[in-house]
């Protein structure tokens, strides 16, 4: 394989250093030999007087990273051996944290698709750009998976219920709503992008990045906040649900509709991580209860069925399992929170 055609690519220019995932046919989606590529150089460049700016993009057109390479976990979860998904797991949430800790400036170029994973590597970074083209998730409810890399910590600190609406929706978010959510911070036209990436080699990030924001496009979530923060404020799904379809709001509707249509295994998991995620005061006391709790989905019947209809078989029809809401107990959702012993993640 030649240096081009690495998934992960790495270049430093003047005092910055590029990270280019380069898997653009599969959406840059990630592997655990890029993460490991990804810790290596983050962890090399900590450490290099030469380099003063990490900045991470993806190649392509379409987006920065559409989250993990998922037929890993599928695969997993079906074999019963859960052994390359946990290390997989465990690898990413140690580099998330990495990415919030870094000593170095660290600017995410959030372009086009950011998606689960995409989400762990860039909303954690210092310097977060997003574009018009900027479509910003975190998906999981809808493969029977619970919003992980950190995503329950950055929606539970999003404003009002706003996090919540996002988490349990799994639905996507442009530039002014990921500004407002707290997922990004500076709004850069794409076409903007080379010559700001050029600039990065040979200034300060800050100076660069500030000289490039504009106001980004309106987005929607500011007008619907009434009815979000009222619907996602009551106790339980089957009640947001309720709430939502009372509004008579059409986007209070269709975003009922999305929930019904998801996991409802997951979507009950969420609501709770997100609860205890409010509860927990550093990131990594998050991703530790997010390990327990992605270690626990592997164990479901619906991730796999989630992926396979998603990804494998793309027919977009999951058979979940439970069917409804109200076939998901307290006992069902507590699993989800069981502690690991000997397998705990430890970051906190």
């Amino acid at each position: 394989m030649s240096s081009d055609d690495a998934p992960v690519l790495r270049a430093v220019e003047g005092r910055a250093a590029y990270l280019t995932l380069n898997r653009p046919r599969a959406l840059n989606s990630l592997t655990h030999a890029m993460l490991r590529s990804l810790a290596e150089a983050l962890d090399t460049w900590a450490d290099d007087p030469a380099v003063g700016t990490v900045v991470l993009q993806g190649a392509g057109k379409r987006g920065l990273c559409a989250g993990a390479d998922i037929r890993l976990f599928h695969d997993d979860a079906r074999s019963g051996d859960h052994r390359a998904s946990a290390a997989f797991l465990s690898d990413e949430y140690r580099l998330n944290s990495r990415i919030a800790h870094y000593p170095k400036p660290y600017v995410a170029v959030m372009d086009g698709i950011v998606m689960g994973g995409g989400v762990g590597l860039s909303a954690h970074g210092g310097i977060r750009v997003v574009t018009e083209r900027s479509k910003v998730a975190m998906p999981e409810v809808g493969i029977g998976l619970v919003p992980d890399v950190g995503g329950t910590y950055l929606f539970t600190r999003a404003p009002g219920h706003l996090g919540t609406h996002l988490a349990l929706t799994g639905m996507a978010v442009g530039a002014a709503d990921a500004l407002l959510c707290g997922l990004a911070d500076h709004y850069v036209p794409s076409e903007v992008l080379p010559q700001l990436l050029r600039e990065l080699a040979g200034a300060e990030p800050g100076e660069v990045v500030g000289r490039h924001t504009e106001q980004a496009p309106p987005g929607v979530l500011a007008e619907q906040r009434s009815w979000i923060d009222d619907c996602y404020a009551a106790d339980t799904v089957e009640e947001i649900v309720e709430r939502l379809f009372a509004t008579g709001d059409v986007a209070a509707k269709e975003a009922a509709d999305l929930i019904l249509s998801r996991s409802p295994m997951a979507v009950k998991a969420t609501l709770e991580s997100l609860r205890r995620a409010a509860r927990l005061d550093s990131l990594e006391q998050v991703l530790d209860q997010e390990y327990r709790v992605s270690c626990a989905a592997l164990d479901t019947h619906d991730l796999p069925e989630g992926i396979r209809a998603q990804i494998i078989d793309k027919d977009r029809d999951p058979r979940w399992s439970p069917a409804t809401l109200a076939g998901v107990g307290p006992a069902d959702v507590e699993r989800y929170f069981a502690p690991l012993g000997e397998r705990e993640l430890g970051l906190a």
